[in-house]
């Protein structure tokens, strides 16, 4: 029983990041129509940035600084928005398709950096060498991770109601504006390419806030943990969840880790032998048939945005259910 519970406590702090991950994506995309197809780049950062300004000092690679963890922490938010900044400037005056390969060429490039740099980042052996914070009095056991478990979910909470009330406010339906209708923001005096630069900044930093607590609590990263496979599971996330909400998009990322985590779990203990060297690809395959069917069933995702005008403007609404 108590293992049961150990997992669901994991299962959950992992959701939970992701779900973090999946509502900076959200901003970018469903309020505002950035289409960011490097989101693991962002992510990369702050787990990279964390481990790296908070770590103790390790041969072969850059770090040692061992900073307070909420320094750390706010290092790899900061030093993911600073690069979000230098990428929106060069690519945010591109348009849908041509904005995502761009962006997906920066997680690309993002990953072989972390990968061949090791006097940088360690290399292909990753980053080393980090505390957790409050180890030395909880342990490393289950106590520890209920009690970071329950951190992250604080975490969570409040970067929700910190989105909730910027949509709702007069910058959230300026972000709509410029999604629906880019022109008609610009005639009214309003300054597209700011407010679509300072959307990608912020919703890069929430990125990094995920990926910051994502290393803390493996207390390792490494190229593996940022393949550009994962901007295509938190893309799931959001499809399924539904663009534009963010009650949706933290469902979204709940469903997609339990689905991808009950395939792998299914496919290792009912799967031929010869079928299991092939568990990731066939994960990926099944995740991939989830979206196309999500698509063609429900658009606009389980839990969809809904415009409806009132006498102070254009507020969004959450329907209740699918």
């Amino acid at each position: 029983m108590i293992g049961v519970i150990s997992y669901l406590v994991f299962f959950a702090t992992t959701a939970s990041i992701l779900a973090i991950a999946v509502l900076g994506l959200n901003l970018q995309w469903g309020n505002t129509g950035l289409f960011n197809g490097g989101v693991v780049a962002f992510f990369g950062a702050g787990a990279y940035g964390t481990l790296i300004l908070g770590g103790t000092p390790q041969a072969g690679h850059l770090g040692g600084f061992e900073l307070i963890y909420p320094l750390a922490l706010l290092g790899g938010m900061v030093l993911a928005g600073a690069m979000a900044w230098i990428v929106g400037l060069l690519t945010l005056r591109l348009r849908h398709d041509y904005l995502a390969i761009a962006t997906f060429g920066v997680a690309v490039a993002f990953e072989n950096l972390m990968r061949n740099a090791e006097w940088l980042a360690g290399g292909a052996k990753g980053v080393r060498g980090f505390e957790r914070p409050l180890r030395d009095a909880l342990g490393d056991g289950f106590t520890y991770n209920l009690v970071f478990f329950a951190g992250v979910l604080c975490v969570l909470i409040c970067v929700y109601f910190f989105l909730e009330r910027l949509v709702a406010s007069p910058f959230g339906r300026l972000l709509r504006a410029i999604r629906e209708d880019e022109e008609a923001a610009q005639s009214l005096g309003k300054s597209p390419a700011r407010v679509r630069l300072t959307a990608f900044v912020t919703g890069s930093v929430i990125l990094g806030l995920a990926g910051g607590l994502y290393g803390t609590f493996y207390a390792f990263v490494s190229p593996q943990d940022v393949l550009p496979t994962l901007t295509f599971q938190i893309w799931a996330m959001l499809i399924v969840g539904g663009a534009g909400n963010n009650r949706g998009a933290i469902l979204g990322a709940f469903l997609i880790w339990g689905a991808w985590t009950a395939s792998g779990w299914a496919l290792s203990r009912f799967a031929p032998v010869e079928a299991q060297l092939y568990t990731g690809s066939v994960q990926f395959v099944l995740i991939g048939a989830v979206i196309v069917g999500m698509l063609l069933w429900r658009p606009q995702g389980l839990f969809p945005e809904r415009l409806v005008v009132s006498q102070t403007g254009i507020t969004p609404q959450k329907e209740q259910g699918a």
